[in-house]
């Protein structure tokens, strides 16, 4: 039997305050993420650093919140019922979100990767029941117009089939417009000065900046792209780290515009990993790597100012990647030794300077 040291004079919890809040179903888990501040990554006490752990969400990422919401919305909606197809693009987390929102309803569910996608990310889709197509040869150099072109194909081949599109569909910010960056307010709300969150189809960013902006917060959010990516005027070129930027505009990004957009290298997102691994004992994926790379950057700016970073997932899923020094020495040519130092600095240096 377990004993409760209490102190003297505090008779010990009964079991009405010990329970916690129940769920019905796995997706009604999804949301109220962990708010967690870190006090080591940046090395200086006069910045509040608070970070959403997104991959606290049952399919262990962001992406858990547009893939319900835009599956619930379409069976309300009657675009689909029991039965019914889902056929979608995505270079992993996506994928999972619909998998799990797919199966809970039963859907049938399809999902277009390129060879860029994280194997274990594909075998937990498979695991949830979906089914894997994959894309091996890019369209015009673009492995997301392949993606695209081929989720048009099969929508064609496939009876009562139906493409949830989260590159253009409205529940994909609104579900972070309703959860993510509404958790974030209700927490810090007028203390916080600076949001960072990485993008993609730019769902999340857009979500947290209407949502801000509809509440009257004077916050800066800063959009942190991909070196290679083609958002916000960017060129296009090669990107390793799934997830991040993009090679073909989606339709949700044009036209949209943030206090600041910074650039990030796949080797920074890596030293970004790594670091927060390394100082604050948490791994998170290689888009968070970015986002925090880039808050260490402007942190001279930063000072005394409460800030907020959105990390999208779980670097447990880039064990094989960012966090394989082979990986890292082979894909993006840098040895074991300079990564060490690029890690662990002794005086502060940058891969790549950011891009306002």
């Amino acid at each position: 039997m377990i004993e409760l040291d209490l102190p003297t004079g505090i008779d010990p919890p009964g079991i009405d305050t010990l329970r916690w809040p129940t769920r019905t179903g796995v997706l009604d888990a999804i949301g109220n993420t962990p708010l967690v501040r870190f006090d080591r990554f940046l090395g200086r006490s006069d910045i509040r650093l608070f970070a959403k752990l997104e991959y606290a969400n049952p399919g262990g990422s962001a992406k858990d919140r547009p893939a319900r919401l835009m599956i619930e919305q379409a069976l309300r909606r009657g675009d689909i019922h029991a039965g019914s197809t889902i056929i979608e693009s995505s270079s992993g987390n996506m994928g999972i979100g619909l998998a799990q929102a797919c199966r809970y309803h039963g859907l049938s569910f399809v999902c277009v990767v390129d060879p860029r996608a994280q194997s274990q990310n594909l075998e937990i889709i498979k695991a949830l029941g979906g089914r894997i197509e994959l894309v091996t040869l890019p369209l015009n150099g673009d492995f997301l117009a392949a993606r695209i072109a081929k989720v048009c194909q099969l929508l064609e081949e496939t009876p009562d089939s139906y493409w949830p599109n989260q590159y253009a569909n409205p529940d994909n910010p609104r579900s972070h417009c309703e959860g993510t960056v509404r958790e974030i307010d209700d927490a810090l709300g007028d203390e916080l000065d600076v949001l960072f969150v990485a993008t993609s189809s730019t769902g999340t960013a857009q979500g947290c900046r209407d949502y801000l902006r509809q509440r009257g917060r004077h916050v800066e959010v800063v959009a942190v792209d991909s070196v290679g990516s083609v958002l916000f005027g960017g060129s296009s070129g090669p990107r390793m780290i799934p997830g991040l930027g993009a090679g073909k505009e989606p339709a949700l990004a044009k036209g949209q515009a943030f206090d600041r957009v910074a650039r990030v290298s796949d080797l920074d997102c890596v030293v970004g990993c790594r670091r927060l691994a390394q100082r604050e004992a948490v791994l998170v994926g290689g888009s968070a790597g970015g986002v925090l790379l880039t808050v260490d950057r402007m942190k001279e700016q930063l000072a005394g100012k409460t800030c907020a970073a959105v990390l999208h997932d779980s670097g447990t899923r880039y064990l094989q990647t960012v966090f394989n020094d082979q990986w890292v020495a082979e894909t993006l040519n840098c040895s074991s030794e300079r990564l060490k130092q690029l890690v662990s600095p002794s005086v502060h240096q940058s891969p790549v300077e950011p891009v306002a």
